[in-house]
C-alpha cells in the first residue's frame, strides 16, 4: 500500500464496539494496524467491551498489554451499540475517527481511500455503503432497503446505506452532536445530527463480507423494535434541530 504523502498524513481512531466477539478481537486488531499505518503512523485502536460474557475482554486487555496503541474500555452493564459507539467516540483522541464492526465487513486497505477522499472532497463524514447486499440474505437485504429508505423519507438523508459499520469522520464534529441513542439507531441519528449541523457528507462504495463467525444480531426482532423506538423517541428533536441555522463545522 502506496502511504499518504508526508504532507497528507493524518491521524486515526478506530473504534470497535464488541460483544462476545473473541473469535475476531485479534483478526480486528491486526486488520486495523495494516489499514491505520496506511494514512499514517499516528493512530489508535479503541475496543469497547460492551459487558462480553466470553473472553472478549481477556483478549483486548492482552492485545492491550502488548501495544500502547490498543485502548480497552469496559462497560459494566449491556448497553448496545448506541451506548457502546458514544463511549468510544468519547475516547478518541486523533484528527480523524473510523468505526467498524469487529467481524470486519469490508477491507481496511480501503480506509486509505476514504481518508483520501475525505480530504480531497474537503468533507468532514464519510459513509460507506455495500456494492452487493444479497450476499447477507434476502430477508437482511430487504430490511437493509426498508430502514435506509425510512430513513431518507422521514429526516430527508439521502445515504445509501445508513446502518452500515464503516464511517469515518472529523473528531471535532463530535463537539456539535448531542448523541443520545443507546441501540442501533445511533447510525442513522449520527448521520442525521452530521447533516443538520452542517456537515458535509459523502458516500464511497466497497466490497463488503458478511460475517463468518458468530451470528448478527441487528435483524432480530428485539432489535428492531428497539430501532423503530428510539427513532420515534428522538424524531422530534432531530426534525427541529434540522431547522435551526447550523454554521459549518470547517469553520473552526
Amino acid at each position: 500500500m502506496i502511504p499518504f504523502p508526508a504532507a497528507m498524513a493524518l491521524s486515526l481512531s478506530v473504534v470497535f464496539p464488541m460483544h462476545d466477539e473473541e473469535a475476531h478481537v485479534r483478526r480486528a486488531v491486526a486488520a486495523a494496524r495494516e489499514g491505520a499505518t496506511g494514512v499514517g503512523d499516528d493512530y489508535e485502536i479503541i475496543i469497547v467491551d460492551d459487558a462480553s460474557t466470553d473472553r472478549t475482554r481477556e483478549i483486548a486487555e492482552a492485545l492491550a498489554t502488548e501495544d500502547p496503541r490498543v485502548r480497552v474500555l469496559h462497560q459494566a452493564r449491556r448497553r448496545g451499540l448506541g451506548g457502546t459507539l458514544r463511549a468510544g467516540y468519547a475516547a478518541t483522541t486523533r484528527e480523524l475517527v473510523l468505526y467498524s464492526d469487529a467481524d470486519l465487513p469490508f477491507d481496511f486497505h480501503e480506509v486509505w481511500r476514504a481518508a483520501r477522499l475525505l480530504e480531497y472532497q474537503e468533507a468532514d463524514v464519510l459513509a460507506a455503503y455495500r456494492f452487493d447486499r444479497t450476499s447477507e440474505g434476502l430477508l437482511r437485504t430487504l430490511y437493509t432497503l426498508a430502514y435506509s429508505g425510512l430513513v431518507r423519507a422521514l429526516f430527508g438523508l439521502r445515504i445509501r446505506d445508513v446502518n452500515f459499520s464503516f464511517k469515518l469522520f472529523r473528531r471535532h464534529l463530535l463537539e456539535r452532536l448531542d448523541l443520545r441513542s443507546e441501540g442501533s439507531f445511533i447510525d442513522a441519528e449520527f448521520l442525521v445530527r452530521a447533516r443538520n449541523a452542517g456537515a458535509r457528507i459523502i458516500q464511497m462504495g466497497v466490497d463488503y463480507f458478511p460475517r463468518s463467525r458468530g451470528r448478527s444480531t441487528l435483524a432480530a426482532p428485539g432489535v428492531i423494535l428497539g430501532i423503530l423506538w428510539e427513532m420515534a423517541r428522538l424524531a422530534p428533536g432531530l426534525w427541529w434541530e434540522a431547522h435551526l441555522p447550523a454554521p459549518s463545522p470547517r469553520g473552526q
